[in-house]
């Protein structure tokens, strides 16, 4: 498995062993701003998700049901079809990864679109494992979420859990089980532990310019960070599930099509500065895109191969 985390204002890249009998997975490092690698992102000629998605989800450890609120309705944002989010959206975010890459994907027959479902969710409150977790067992519990074929198990850790690397080389994570076709991707809450690695811009970064945070959109910065993180692995996860799809650099540590522009949010972004964002006039919130029930989303930009740009929002 690899990661992709945030860390000083360099990505950093490491390349982590495949554990059990799960495939290599890759993970958002602790970056921050950087501009993208000279050396073309593109397509391995593998397999990527398309079409319906379904999306378990397993909660491991306490999670307020807000939190589990804030989550669950970025997952409903990325394939809405109501016209309840204006512009621009969740959704829009989503549909250029189809865009940019799904319909690049080979000849495979199959549709250009993926569209997530959210399928069950379990919760493991107690923390059957320990609140000490190891990658082995990150893949045991995507294992539990029990993600259907061509789907994506997703593990979220709750404030109090530690998993190694977390904070150190990684805010989340992807990666996938052969024997059932299916991705998963892990996301830890870091708002006690690493708020300024895994949670900038909404937290005073621990590396770097010191530029002071952004107001989180839904008033939980450990939870905002979250999406940003969620959001990233998801698109890794979606474009290059099993280790051959889009990538660029070792396929041992890739960056992917969000990692490639790790820390960019909005035009004009450089180290310390996340771009030019919108703002919500009531509550001063910083966002880049709307999402389904009024809420207010901070998506990562995205990797463009055909201009070897990173496209945003906003």
């Amino acid at each position: 498995m690899a990661s992709f985390c945030m860390s000083k204002i360099t990505l950093l890249l490491l390349a982590i062993l495949s554990l059990a009998h799960f495939s290599m997975g890759f993970s958002r490092k602790l970056s921050a701003l950087v501009e993208p690698q000279p050396n073309l992102l593109t397509y391995h000629n593998g397999q990527v998700l398309r079409g319906d998605i379904p999306v378990s989800i397993l909660w491991y450890g306490q999670f307020t049901p807000t939190q589990k609120s804030i989550i669950s309705d970025f997952l409903l944002s990325l394939t809405s079809t109501t016209q309840s989010s204006p512009n621009p959206s969740v959704s829009q975010w989503w549909s250029s990864i189809e865009q940019l890459y799904l319909s690049k994907a080979g000849k495979s027959g199959g549709p250009n679109t993926a569209h997530v479902v959210l399928a069950n969710q379990v919760s493991d409150e107690g923390c059957s494992l320990g609140r000490t977790l190891t990658m082995g067992q990150i893949s045991e519990l995507a294992a539990r979420a029990q993600p259907k074929k061509g789907g994506v198990g997703l593990v979220f850790t709750a404030q109090d859990v530690a998993v190694e690397g977390f904070c150190m080389s990684r805010c989340g994570l992807h990666g996938s089980d052969p024997r059932t076709g299916s991705a998963y991707v892990w996301v830890g809450n870091s708002a006690t532990q690493c708020p300024g690695q895994c949670a900038w811009p909404f937290h005073q970064p621990t590396y770097g310019p010191q530029t002071p945070p952004l107001t989180a959109p839904n008033g939980d910065v450990g939870v905002d960070g979250m999406v940003i993180n969620l959001a990233s692995m998801l698109a890794g996860a979606v474009t290059n599930p099993f280790g051959d799809g889009f990538f660029q650099g070792p396929k041992e540590a890739p960056l992917e099509a969000a990692t490639a522009c790790a820390g960019v949010y909005g035009k004009g972004a450089y180290p310390g500065y996340a771009g030019n964002l919108l703002v919500d006039p009531t509550t001063g919130a910083s966002y880049n895109a709307n999402g389904v029930h009024g809420r207010k989303y901070l998506v990562p930009a995205l990797f463009d191969p055909s201009t070897s740009t990173c496209s945003t929002m906003v």
